[in-house]
């Protein structure tokens, strides 16, 4: 028999009235202690999950983060103790449990202390297969040839949506308290807003009302990277954010070969039709005649997603991508790192600003009002 003990918990509910922006809305968070006959204690985590457009091809990837010294110090839940239905790539909407093993082997000796968050994220399913890759992984110059375009790629998930300010708070809430992840120029209102409150070692953070679906900027490399491995992703290497732009020869993948790329080396996610030909603006970028500006609230331009359904990954802002900038000529010259995607200030008047191949390389300490991110796993 089982005997189940409710454990001391901290609820937290994430939800959004623009839920595309934000984390997934998470309910009736419950966390149980199992002691178990052979096994020792085991916690489970109860939620419901209340996206009703989560789908294979579209989950929600959920992570969890706890306290065992009541809200003092939090870490992220390792994976490798989860099981559970998807425990953390999440296909459906309801009612979710993961259980958790190991706790006490852990060094986690009073589980009556422990104090839980979950956090899920819209993710985009990329199927396994062959794409055709235009460009060279470092800056894509390679005189001698030495250099192979990488033709296909392992099943992999990518965020659908660049972080956002509200996501980003979060996570300063939580590890910032000292200022780590925030700089001044966030608190700028017109590309950024998230302010500073209280003193060193017991800093907080909150959002200027209106820029909490903004895309997060001012973030060097390595904040996006601290981010990540807080959610227990990382960045995209440049051969996923180019596959996960274009799409694969097909679509559903190399195993299933039954949605077939119509545009395997198209320009643009919607294709090759120019940003702005016909009058239409399909994505964010030189000019505010798109209708913004500046930085457009993530999602703004849904109708011209990726073949896979991603947004944003033309214009708006560049996002950092795990790999160095490197040529024959150049070999990881300075650490230099490859950024992708172009942004809101991209040159109007170039057909490559925006484009599947659009790169640069950036120093990783550097923050710019044009630099954001999204995460794999």
């Amino acid at each position: 028999m089982l005997c189940r003990i409710l454990l001391l918990i901290d609820i937290f509910l994430l939800s959004s009235n623009i839920s595309y922006s934000q984390w997934i809305e998470i309910s009736n968070l419950e966390i149980k202690k199992e002691m178990t006959e052979q096994a020792g204690p085991r916690i489970v985590v109860e939620y419901d999950i209340n996206d009703t457009k989560i789908s294979q091809d579209s989950p929600a990837y959920v992570f969890i983060r706890f306290s065992k010294d009541l809200d003092n110090i939090w870490e992220l839940l390792p994976m490798e103790y989860l099981r559970g239905n998807g425990h953390n790539i999440i296909e459906s909407s309801g009612h979710k449990k993961s259980i958790w093993w190991g706790a006490t082997e852990m060094s986690i000796l009073n589980l009556n202390q422990l104090k839980f968050k979950v956090y899920a994220m819209k993710m985009i399913r990329i199927p396994g297969g062959e794409f055709i890759m235009k460009s060279v992984p470092g800056k894509g110059f390679d005189e001698s040839k030495s250099q192979n375009r990488v033709s296909s790629l392992p099943l992999f998930y990518i965020a659908k949506y660049e972080t956002t300010n509200s996501m980003y708070v979060d996570y300063l809430n939580e590890v910032g308290v000292d200022g780590t992840g925030w700089n001044k120029r966030m608190s700028d209102n017109i590309y950024c807003g998230i302010t500073q409150q209280g003193s060193y070692l017991n800093f907080t953070y909150s959002i200027n009302p209106g820029r909490e679906n903004y895309s997060i900027v001012y973030v060097s490399w390595y904040d996006a990277v601290a981010f990540l491995a807080w959610c227990g992703l990382r960045l995209p290497t440049e051969a996923e954010w180019e596959k996960a732009f274009r799409g694969g020869n097909y679509i559903d993948g190399d195993k299933e070969k039954q949605n077939p790329n119509t545009l395997p080396e198209r320009e643009y996610t919607w294709g090759n039709e120019s940003p702005n030909e016909g009058g239409i603006y399909r994505c964010n970028y030189g000019s505010a005649d798109d209708g913004f500006e500046y930085i457009a609230p993530v999602g703004s331009f849904e109708k011209f997603n990726s073949p896979y359904g991603l947004s944003d990954m033309a214009g708006n802002v560049a996002e950092w991508t795990l790999d160095f900038y490197s040529t024959s000529y150049h070999f990881d010259m300075d650490g230099f790192r490859m950024i992708r995607g172009g942004s809101w200030m991209s040159d109007p008047a170039s057909r490559d600003a925006v484009t599947a191949v659009t790169g640069a390389t950036r120093l990783p300490m550097l923050e710019s009002s044009i630099m954001g991110f999204r995460g794999v796993k």
